[in-house]
């Protein structure tokens, strides 16, 4: 299993600016998309942004233009740049690892434990 540990997360009025990281242990990291995702309140997790190993980049509409994602490779670490904040924003943030197992021959998500962002009006 490889373990995710974001952070950045906090509170900002409408337009500001966060940057979220997520830190990864182990070599896995490096080969396979990682994606950002939300989930506030009363709502399902949703997809924000993904970024493949490559470094191509996919965003929800709802993010475009505003959120960017990014990746260190030698660092393990992606980063979720949020701009133009907004209270929709609001949500927990969670980073995900897709890879595949090849002991049990499947693909697994691992996730991070989540961190907070508050965007207030």
């Amino acid at each position: 299993q490889v373990q995710l540990v974001e952070s950045g997360g906090g509170l900002v009025q409408t337009g500001g600016s966060l940057r979220l990281s997520c830190a990864a242990s182990g070599s896995t990291f490096s080969r396979n998309t990682v994606g950002w995702y939300r989930q506030a309140p009363g709502k399902q997790r949703e997809v924000v942004a993904t970024i493949s190993s490559g470094g191509s980049a996919d965003y929800a509409d709802s993010v475009k233009g505003r959120f960017t994602i990014s990746r260190d490779n030698a660092k393990n670490t992606v980063y979720l740049q949020m701009n133009s904040l907004k209270p929709e924003d609001t949500a927990v943030y969670y980073c995900k690892l897709r890879y595949y197992r090849y002991d049990i021959e499947r693909y697994v998500d691992d996730w991070g434990q989540g961190t907070q962002v508050a965007v207030s009006s």
